[in-house]
């Protein structure tokens, strides 16, 4: 049963200053196929103009051309770009290899990009559209979970630059988010699982009856049972639609997102992006978890709660600091949390829990407190 859910945005004046009031900016499609997509093509008015679909390597032989065929039944000048997959390919240079695609092609204004893929082909298309010629209309088309339910709503786009996750990037929201069900089937399980990292987070942060909800659907829900699934992606697009409508551009409340993420990022980086992002950011939440146990703001059942929650979903709630057999001090992973683009004027701005489904932010956690955090997080220290 297709479900659209329409994200607003702030109505900008004349003269570009914001104002209280919002109107629709773009919808969320969450379909089982692709047949509803020539609605977003007849829309976008693409005739005689080009469009080029963003995939990486992986996704390619799945599902491009399928899309290629949809989109050349509006315009014959229709290009591909094939990335290679992986976080290490989200950078500058890949996205250079874009622009001169772009310019290559004579692509313009009125033209078009679509992202089919995961998080990291969002990412990067979604940057590729914000900064070429100062802006040009994209579509995400999420092929994984993770990217279904949070990297391809709300507009934020980025690369990593020089292994520092998301450094540089840009808000520009998509003219449409499409989500069809169907190519989950074809995700790995690692893949697959590593989507309910960010899952389990938007329960955490804001509505506990969700997170109770999927630790009760835990088995139909490994099963990849569609209907299931649905009812999981949508309650996930319904949080971030209301977070990120109240706070577009990351000022306040939308910082409540990045739960799990100021550690986790420092596992992905330190990792050196072995693990899956929905995995690194499972780990942070033990981590954040353990900081507001630590605080006092939820008790050690509700942090049992927590952490039996994630692993039944197969995710990981400590990751290994034994590097080619030589132990790794906790010190490391501080240094990398020091560098995270969540600092505020020199203090680390963490998203902690008062319970379960309420979370806020915090700019006192101190450093023995990320020291035991990290130290909780480390296998072989349970």
């Amino acid at each position: 049963m297709s479900k659209e859910i329409i994200v607003h945005g702030p109505m900008q004046a004349s003269n570009q200053v914001f104002t209280d009031k919002k109107v629709p900016i773009y919808s969320i499609f969450i379909e089982r196929d692709y047949n509803k997509l020539s609605d977003i093509l007849n829309e976008l008015q693409i005739t005689n103009g080009k469009v080029m679909v963003i995939t990486d390597s992986n996704v390619e032989s799945y599902h491009l051309t399928d899309i290629l065929l949809k989109v050349r039944e509006y315009t014959n000048h229709v290009y591909s770009f094939v990335m290679e997959a992986g976080e290490n390919h989200k950078n500058l240079d890949t996205v250079s290899d874009i622009y001169e695609q772009l310019i290559q092609n004579k692509f313009d204004r009125n033209d078009v990009l679509l992202a089919l893929g995961g998080g990291v082909v969002g990412d990067i298309t979604g940057f590729a559209a914000a900064t070429y010629l100062r802006g040009i209309r994209f579509v995400q088309l999420p092929t994984s979970l993770l990217a279904m339910v949070d990297s391809s709503i709300g507009g934020k786009t980025g690369v990593d630059f020089r292994a520092y996750k998301n450094m540089v990037g840009s808000f520009h929201q998509p003219q449409a988010v499409y989500i069809n069900l169907s190519v989950l089937s074809t995700l790995p399980d690692r893949e697959f699982y590593s989507g309910f990292g960010e899952i389990i987070k938007h329960g955490l942060i804001r509505n506990q009856e969700y997170a109770l909800s999927l630790k009760d659907n835990v088995t139909v829900a490994r099963n990849r049972n569609l209907d299931t699934l649905e009812e999981i992606v949508h309650q996930s697009c319904l949080v971030k639609q209301a977070v990120v409508e109240n706070d577009p551009t990351e000022k306040n409340e939308r910082a409540l997102l990045n739960f799990g993420h100021t550690i986790g990022h420092a596992v992905e980086k330190f990792m050196n992006f072995t693990l899956l992002h929905g995995e690194c950011v499972a780990i942070g939440m033990v981590a954040a978890s353990y900081i507001s146990y630590l605080k006092g703001t939820i008790s050690e059942d509700g942090l049992k709660r927590i952490i039996h929650l994630i692993e039944a979903y197969q995710l990981p709630i400590h990751f290994n600091m034994d590097i080619n057999q030589q132990k790794i001090d906790s010190s490391e992973i501080l240094s990398i949390i020091k560098h995270d683009k969540k600092m505020i004027s020199g203090q680390i701005r963490f998203i902690l829990l008062k319970e379960l489904g309420n979370a806020y932010i915090d700019q006192t956690v101190t450093e023995d407190e990320m020291t035991k955090a990290i130290s909780f997080i480390m296998e072989g220290n349970k």
